[in-house]
């Protein structure tokens, strides 16, 4: 076949164009398309969105006793953090947060292990993760009470059971799916134990592992602040739990509001701040996730 038949065969269409054209490998974007293309910009767009909503609603409402306005809210935090109330009251809830997790992981830590090195490890890690795993940890509210008394190492015990087997489930599937051949490679480099557990396994399961410690973190957060209005009632103090009792006594449902919007910002700092965070500098970092 002749090289000018091959211009003329009819599966190939050919459009004409002209010898100066110039073709356009980018394209600038627009200044608001370049602001948009941030994650935070469009979550914030989200958040103010939701706000409006709030204020919207609420003024239609008319009902502070019912649904109060988003800047009657904002105005109660602000005068809940002047007068250090709610900063004091936070701090107490975040206390015992960091002291049910530090437990609980280290408790997911020891099952984990046993789980990854011996075959009875696993088995005790199924079956205890079968039978407390669905126990909601506020219904060992009751029994906490009456073995550590009304306190915090009852509000620390229903904590760090809500962590350990999110954590402990997590990362023993994390450890179980590591390729066989990164293991492989390990074993070719002639690492020891440590190093093949810390250049190995641990980056591999890392990203189970952090979707295990988002998760805990979650129902520990919502345990402590339902378990701190429980005990708010017999023990008269408390966290950010007993904030919002002690405002709904009252009649002073803005500050009810605030307590929850408090709340609500923890768990966004934690997920788009912290979370964020170990992601970059773990997973992402190691090129586990895109």
């Amino acid at each position: 076949m002749r090289p000018a038949e091959l211009s003329t065969r009819p599966e190939i269409l050919r459009e004409p164009q002209a010898a100066d054209a110039t073709l356009i490998v980018e394209k600038r974007r627009s200044l608001p398309e370049r602001v948009i293309a941030h994650d935070w910009v469009r979550k914030l767009l989200i958040v103010l969105l939701l706000g409006a909503a709030w204020q919207a609603y609420a003024s239609y409402l008319d009902n502070d006793l019912l649904f109060p306005t988003l800047a009657a809210t904002l105005r109660a935090l602000a005068d809940a953090t002047m007068n250090g109330t709610i900063i004091a009251n936070t701090w107490g809830s975040l206390r015992l947060l960091l002291m049910g997790l530090g437990i609980g992981v280290a408790l997911a830590a020891l099952f984990t292990t046993l789980a990854i090195r011996t075959r009875f490890g696993a088995d005790l890690l199924e079956t205890l993760a079968a039978m407390f795993n669905p126990l909601p940890a506020l219904a060992l509210l009751p029994l906490a009470l009456l073995w550590f008394g009304v306190g915090s190492a009852s509000i620390v015990f229903v904590v760090v059971h809500s962590v350990l087997w999110a954590v402990a489930l997590n990362a023993n599937a994390g450890f179980r799916s590591v390729s066989p051949t990164l293991k492989m490679v390990g074993h070719n480099y002639q690492l020891g134990s440590f190093g093949f557990f810390a250049r190995i396994l641990v980056p591999a399961a890392f990203p189970s592992i952090l979707a295990g410690l988002q998760i805990g973190w979650a129902f520990a957060w919502r345990t402590l602040i339902g378990a701190e209005l429980v005990f708010g009632v017999s023990s008269g103090g408390g966290g950010l739990g007993w904030f919002i009792y002690s405002s709904k006594n009252q009649l002073d449902i803005a500050s009810v509001f605030a307590g929850l919007l408090m709340i609500i910002l923890i768990g966004l700092v934690m997920e788009n701040v912290v979370f964020r965070f170990l992601a970059a500098r773990t997973v992402r970092r190691w090129g586990m996730v895109s």
